[in-house]
């Protein structure tokens, strides 16, 4: 196989392919109940535990009681590929191609439980969460040499948020993640699996009763693939490629100041130092992300959600020759084009509803708009569409977002 493609997802269940809607191969809280409708805000004020856990680990302190979430989204892509090179290193040659990789199923699991019962200013938080992916497959045609590649990375975050003063809180976590990497170079690598952590760090303040600022700086999550490619000779074949997810720092503000306190307002910026990543900084240049969202809710306690996207094309003009450390056969050009980080315009909305008390469902789409880009003697397209939905329940104390409800239900 030639070629590479990504597929991040953690939790229980694989993500075939969240190419659409993540910012290069970081999800965030894109396809999460309710921030998947508003442009995945959840610095600030997060209106559902799983992007709570999947952002800033300081707004744990906003989930009262004991909180459990699952959702789930189908993720289509259309990834089209006008290959107009000729690499005869790699065996390929010119064609035109639509990915066959199918659309899948994301899972997103969270749980948080406060301990304010105990005395503590403090609450604890488990996520099972689909950080991101890539994915294409173009072997439908001898031309492409059999060009298909995947990368799937399972985490497991814990988290804990504590409420230093009324209107300050800080927050801490871990991210454990298991990643296997498999088809980079033609008939010369297999899948290979490696372990890493990823640490988090976030901070909320409370300016005002109504408006509330957060931020948050997700560590690199390093990992070294020993032995993944094959290159021939004694005494040692095979060497390891280095691959990491950056750094990725974030700032948001939220104010639920108008209509009497039943319009949520958030706008989210995020940066991702993709420059400073191995493997990707290779054909990458830092992204720069801007994510609003509002949340309308009726005086009878449905929800209505809406939200807008915008991440840069972060892809260099000119690439390494090298890409994690190892140099291809194919161009590193016709290798970028498998990486089309163009996704620059996204619009999302949702609803969200009380089925019965203590129990919250959520339901939200969205869609990115056609991008395409050269990459050399490459023409890529991208489009792409997602639409899910979750189920949270609140037991005890915070049921239904209140600390005066009864303890038990």
């Amino acid at each position: 196989m030639l070629g590479f493609a990504v597929l991040v997802a953690a939790g229980t269940m694989l993500c075939g392919e969240a190419r659409g809607q993540a910012f290069g191969v970081e999800l965030q809280a894109n396809l999460n109940p309710a921030a998947g409708g508003m442009g995945g805000v959840g610095i600030a004020r997060p209106q559902d535990v799983q992007s709570t856990l999947a952002l800033n680990p300081a707004t744990l302190t906003q989930k009262k009681g004991t909180q459990f979430s699952f959702s789930g989204a189908w993720v289509e892509p259309t990834i089209n590929f006008d290959n107009d090179a000729v690499i005869a290193p790699a065996n390929i040659s010119q064609f035109k191609s639509r990915s066959r990789r199918p659309g899948s199923v994301v899972g997103n699991i969270g749980v948080t439980q406060d301990f304010t019962s105990k005395g503590l200013p403090v609450t604890g938080g488990i996520g099972l969460l689909t950080a991101s992916g890539l994915g294409v497959n173009f072997r439908d045609g001898i031309a492409s040499n059999g060009t298909t590649a995947e990368l799937v990375a399972l985490a497991t975050a814990v988290e804990v948020g504590a409420k230093l003063t009324d209107r300050l809180s800080v927050g801490a976590g871990a991210v454990v993640g298991t990643t296997t990497l498999d088809g980079v170079f033609s008939g010369t690598s297999g899948a290979t699996p490696d372990y890493a952590l990823r640490g988090l760090l976030g901070v909320t303040y409370e300016l005002a009763d109504a408006t509330t600022v957060g931020a948050f700086w997700h560590t690199k999550q390093k990992h070294t693939f020993d032995n993944f490619i094959r290159v021939g000779g004694f005494p040692n074949p095979f060497l390891p490629v280095d691959l990491a997810f950056p750094n990725v720092y974030g700032i948001g503000v939220a104010n639920s100041r108008f209509c009497d306190g039943r319009l949520l307002l958030a706008l989210d910026f995020s940066y991702l130092e993709w420059s400073e990543a191995d493997f990707f900084g290779d054909f990458w240049d830092d992204q720069f992300t801007v994510q609003a969202g509002a949340q309308y809710t009726t005086t009878r306690g449905c929800k209505f959600r809406c939200g807008y996207t915008y991440a840069d094309d972060v892809s260099r003009q000119i690439v390494a020759p090298t890409i994690g450390g190892v140099t291809p056969q194919a161009a590193v050009d016709y290798i970028a084009a498998l990486f089309p980080n163009i996704n620059e315009h996204r619009i999302s909305g949702g609803i969200g509803m009380e089925l019965c008390p203590g129990v919250d469902v959520d339901l939200f789409a969205g869609g990115q708009f056609n991008d395409s880009r050269d990459f050399g003697d490459t023409a890529v397209s991208i489009e792409s569409y997602w639409v899910g939905f979750g189920t949270t329940w609140r037991f005890g104390r915070g049921a239904c977002g209140s600390d005066r409800v009864k303890d038990q239900w």
